[in-house]
């Protein structure tokens, strides 16, 4: 038991690192999407690959953030109720919303969107309409929000019973 709760805590510790090292694209996002007006206007050129790869990074960002979200409990949810419960039950609660709602979730998105992900990376199909290289990207993020999603459920499930952690 003792081997499972340290390969749970290393996987958390990765998980986690991956989380906070995905909350570092927002600064590239956010000066990739400033640029573009002046790109258009100024350059003339360049905005358009500018907004692709600003939608390759926001796609990545999002895919942590879901995770990210829910390591810190910041998800919107109705705890009007909730907050009337013992911690220990809270934390019950949590760990079989993991097992019941989030783990399913995941497991289906995967499922669905694996053929449509890995041909367009085999692909390394790249945006419509502008033809850039990246848009496999977009796609690939999906199945990474998913298998994060799943790897955090499987760690609240199966972390020890701590009130509020």
């Amino acid at each position: 038991m003792r081997a499972i709760a340290g390969m749970v805590a290393v996987v958390d510790r990765a998980l986690g690192m991956l989380v906070r090292a995905g909350g570092v694209l927002v600064l590239p996002v956010s000066l990739l999407l400033f640029l573009q007006w002046p790109l258009r206007e100024w350059v003339q050129a360049f905005s358009r690959e500018a907004n692709d790869l600003a939608q390759v990074l926001f796609a990545l960002y999002v895919a942590l953030a879901v995770t990210a979200a829910t390591r810190r409990q910041a998800h919107l949810a109705a705890d009007a109720l909730a907050r009337r419960y013992a911690a220990t039950t809270r934390a019950r609660l949590r760990r079989i919303a993991a097992v019941v709602v989030l783990l399913p979730w995941a497991a289906f998105v995967l499922w669905s969107a694996w053929p449509i992900v890995m041909q367009s990376a085999r692909q390394l199909e790249s945006f419509p309409d502008t033809f850039n290289p990246g848009y496999f990207m977009l796609k690939v993020a999906v199945a990474l929000m998913a298998l994060a999603v799943a790897v955090q459920a499987l760690v609240t499930a199966m972390r020890s019973p701590e009130p509020d952690d």
